[in-house]
Parts: C-alpha cells; structure tokens; sequence
C-alpha cells in the first residue's frame, strides 16, 4: 500500500473502490480539450476515480479520513450509472497492517456524499449497521444536518442509509475540529457543509482538500467540478488554502485521484514531489 510520513505522523491508502464518473461534470465549464490533457477520459467520455480513504496513525491512535465506497450496498443500476470497477476492500486493507474496523478511533468525514459515506454502514440482519462500531465520526454541523434532512438537489447524494444506522457515533462541529496534529476547517463550496483536513507534525505539513480539489488535474483555483452546489465558495476556499499550503511546502493529498496520492507544488505551480498511486 502507498505510504507517506508527516513527521512522527503516517499516512497510508486502503482500497475503498473505484467509480468512473462523467469527466466534463468533474471539470465543471473546463474545455475537454484542455482537462483531457491533464486527466485522460474513456470511451465514453468518463474518469477513473477512486475511492481510497487515508489510513492517518499517530500515538496509537487509528484516524480515517473518508469511509470509501462500501459492499454490497449499490444496486445494479448504480453500479452501472456510477461505473464502479470495484467495490471497497477496506477490510483486507486494514487485516494486511494488522487492524480491523473495530480498531478505528475516529472517522473524519469531509463531507457525507454518497461516494464519501456508503463505507460507514453495511448490510446485517436485515438492516444496517455501523461498519466501524467503536468509533467517533466527525464532520461539520451543517453537513450533517444537511445529510439528515436534504435538498431536492441533494436528496441524491445524502441517503439514510449511509446515516440512520451511525447517528448515535457522529460528532459535530461549527468552524474547526482538532485532535492532537489533526486540523478540520469547514470551507464549504462542493456542498454547504464541506470541509478540508490539515495534519501538521515536526515542522511538515499535509493538506487534504478533498473534493473542493478532488484530483491533481484540479490545481487550477478556477478547475471545480459541476457537481459542486457553491462553486464559487469552492474557488474562494482553493484560493485561500492552496497558497498557504504551498508556501508550507505542504503535501497534497487525494481521495480520488488516479496517478497520484500526494503531491508537493513550488510557487511556480510545478509539482515538485509526488507520491504515486501504485495499481
């Protein structure tokens, strides 16, 4: 599995799934001629898109950021309309380092979509049922207000199913979270309750802004995606964020890209280091 180290802080990827979503709505107005260039399409004009959550451990503690894509749980006609390749494997991520979704202290959600979410309940006797049972789940109070109650646009994203069976563990937040070298801060703009996770330890920084920049191609402030509900929210958190992460010499982190799991920019916008994705 991919790795990489802030500090006395390590971060590895698990396999959570692989969607392949329609690449003109992941690049918003962008020109296809011009975002092809940096993130190849198929056939039929989509992008692989994984689904891989980060495995962050630091004093014993086990810290997910995002839950994956879930098994068992999509239905036919959603697997296919999403093209999912591949379900989560999360459990055999996590048996491989020697855990078990029981061990998981804390899971911080950035937002509570659907490709973000499914991975926190799967199916049992009938029902649903927490997939990590003995642990905190974070994300912001507008988001899962919204979760719990959405939007004729929303509705699509946000489903009970991801949420009913795990409401007792969630715990939210206004503006910011911490724990130890780990930072939430809600930005909104991909939805109203979206937040970014920054992780800071002996003088090295991480900064994941998960769907506000969803892949490496996405660097451009003005590249956000048309399934974004405030874009110009997005574009106003990636123009804050993005130059001071960048003058912190910070890794960048994805959940979703399929070249890359992390990648270091110099003020010139030339990516300096990267930490492939291994396949």
């Amino acid at each position: 599995m991919d790795t990489l180290k802030i500090g006395n802080v390590s971060l590895t990827w698990l396999s959570g799934g692989v969607t392949n979503l329609d690449g003109g709505a992941m690049f918003g107005v962008v020109p296809k001629s011009l975002w092809s260039k940096k993130y190849p399409a198929n056939e039929k004009n989509q992008i692989e898109l994984p689904t891989d959550p980060i495995l962050v451990q630091f004093d014993g503690k086990n810290i997910l950021i995002e839950s994956g894509l879930g098994n068992g749980k999509l239905t036919e006609k959603q697997l296919r309309n999403y093209g999912v390749t591949k379900e989560s494997e999360l459990d055999v991520s996590l048996q491989s380092i020697g855990l078990d979704s029981t061990k998981i202290d804390y899971v911080l959600m950035t937002h509570l979509h659907f490709d973000h979410a499914c991975g926190l309940t799967k199916p049992g006797n009938g029902e649903f049922v927490s997939v990590f049972p003995n642990a905190k789940i974070i994300t912001s109070k507008i988001e899962w207000d919204e979760m719990r109650q959405p939007n004729i646009r929303s509705k699509n994203t946000y489903w009970k199913e991801n949420w009913e069976a795990i409401e007792s563990q969630v715990e939210t937040f206004e503006e910011n979270w911490s724990f130890g070298p780990i930072r939430m801060i809600h930005t909104g703009g991909h939805s109203n309750g979206h937040s970014i996770v920054i992780i800071e330890d002996g003088g090295e920084m991480a900064i994941h802004m998960a769907d506000i920049m969803a892949t490496h191609a996405h660097q451009n402030v003005l590249w956000v995606m048309a399934y974004d509900d405030y874009p110009m929210d997005s574009i106003a958190a990636k123009a804050k964020w993005q130059p001071f992460a960048v003058e912190k010499q910070a890794w960048f982190t994805f959940y979703h890209d399929a070249f890359y799991r992390a990648v270091k920019w110099g003020p010139d916008g030339q990516m300096m280091e990267s930490v492939k994705r291994s396949k």
